[in-house]
């Protein structure tokens, strides 16, 4: 008889940060020092959506500004003040603020902390297979293949 339980509610703390500091093409990965990511979602085996409990050390970023065309992104702001960077411009966010962003808006966006205390936020995606995003910061684009990203220049040459 079997022990192993389904796995019903967990602390987030308690979730191994992921071990790769990120996917990036190797030039890339030093900006975005300082991120910590639990992958709470691949805790439960979630397939359908993301869910990433995520802190950003003084200094550090999400990510490389970005937009998705065809994924959803959320995020829920639980501790600090980081400063979203849109399209729009920058906004300076605070604990319990959320912010959205659509699948195919063009809105590329980031959350960069630029204060000296520690930003944590949840992040929340879907997980829409042939997604594209476009970098409009860098010459860098990625394309979901196979449930794999796939960088390339924005030309189109390969990483």
């Amino acid at each position: 008889m079997s022990t192993n339980k389904p796995l019903v509610a967990i602390l987030a703390n308690e979730v191994a940060p992921r071990t790769k500091q990120s996917i990036y093409p190797s030039q890339f990965i030093a900006r975005v020092q300082g991120r910590e990511k639990r992958q709470l979602g691949e805790a439960f085996g979630l397939s359908n959506f993301g869910v990433n409990l995520t802190r950003l050390a003084p200094g550090a970023v999400s990510a490389l500004r970005h937009a998705h065309t065809l994924q959803d992104e959320f995020i829920y702001v639980l501790q600090g003040h980081p400063t979203l960077h849109t399209n729009a411009g920058a906004t300076q966010l605070s604990p319990g603020m959320c912010a959205g962003f659509k699948a195919g808006s063009g809105d590329a966006h980031q959350l960069a902390n630029e204060t000296n205390d520690e930003v944590v936020f949840l992040e929340v995606g879907d997980r829409t297979a042939g997604d594209t995003v476009t970098y409009p910061d860098d010459d860098l684009q990625a394309n979901m293949v196979g449930g794999q990203w796939q960088f390339s220049h924005t030309d189109g040459t390969p990483y």
